[in-house]
Formats: C-alpha cells, structure tokens, sequence
C-alpha cells in the first residue's frame, strides 16, 4: 500500500502566531507510549517510582542543567506521563563573573521537550536492553500559561494529580479518556 500524508497529517495544536522560544511560562504533559504505566505506581495517592520514574526525574531535572535560560516550576511525574511547568528566560548577557553568552540561541519548547525525550528515552532503552524503541507519544499537550491565576490553578492541578489517579484510571478502564 502506498504512502497516503493527507492520511496521516497531524493538525497542530499549536498557537499559530506564537513563537514558542520566547521567554514565557509553559505547561507540558508528556505521555508515555500507548500510555504504558511504567513510570511507578500510585500507593495512599502518591506517586512511588520506579527505576525508569527516576530516569524521567533526573532528566527533566537536566534541561535547566543543559539550558541555563530554562527554569523548572511545578512538576509531576505519574505512571504513564508527566505534567510540568517550563520557564523559558532571556538568555544570559553575562555579568561581571559570567561569560558572555551573545548569540546563545534558545531552544523553543519543541526542542527543549525533544532533548528530554532523547536523553531518558536513551537511558531508559540501555536498562531494558530496547536499543532504538520509542518509550515516549510522538509529540506532546502544551499551554501557554495566560496569568497568574493560570499558574496558580495549573501548580494545584499538577500537584494534587496523584489524588486523582484512581478516579481517571476508572474513567479510562470504562472507555472515557
């Protein structure tokens, strides 16, 4: 059968005169492939990961290692996803004990996500012995925090999630999303 792209083009979701590089406050969910629990599990509402949970801590707690212009907000990691607030910051111009850093470019979300998933998916395929496999959905949710409201209902949202784990498990046992 030959290769159909009207049949499988994705529609972005993306706001479209957005530039998503820009310095701003971000929400992200990240998915694990076929919404695999593999991350942990929920015990007494509370996530308790697992070796591949930790993989996906250490390396979301990289990117502000590897970017020095990204800040981490709230974030939380679930079985099978991850919801976190990104903060994308003007690169540094370098003050009296810094290198400059004129014409550091930024990475935009897009790519700052993809570095995440790159680097955890390689770690976590070397312990499954899976060389190659994608562990994470192809692409992932994102919202433009609006205010502080917004990010203040978004930080509630991310952190009581565990609670709600039994409830949205339920949902999708049933056939809800």
């Amino acid at each position: 059968m030959a290769y159909d792209a009207t049949r499988h083009h994705r529609r972005t979701v993306r706001l479209k005169d957005w530039d998503y590089s820009w310095p701003w406050w971000y929400y992200v969910t990240i998915c694990v492939q076929h919404k695999g629990s593999l991350l942990g599990h929920i015990v007494n509402e509370n996530m308790v990961r697992n070796d591949l949970g930790d993989i996906v801590n250490e390396s979301w707690l990289w990117l502000p290692q590897q970017y020095p212009y990204v800040e981490l907000d709230e974030f939380q990691i679930l079985p099978d996803h991850l919801h976190g607030i990104i903060v994308i910051n003007e690169p540094r111009r370098g003050g009296s004990r810094t290198a400059p850093t004129d014409g550091q470019k930024v990475k935009p979300l897009g790519g700052l996500i993809g570095a995440f998933k790159t680097v955890s998916t390689k770690q976590i395929n070397k312990i499954r012995n899976t060389p190659g496999i994608s562990f994470w959905q192809r692409s992932f949710h994102d919202h433009i925090i609006r205010n502080e409201a917004d990010l203040y209902r978004i930080r509630e949202y991310i952190k009581n999630n565990p609670l709600q784990w039994d409830i949205e498990k339920e949902g999708r046992s049933e056939g809800g999303e």
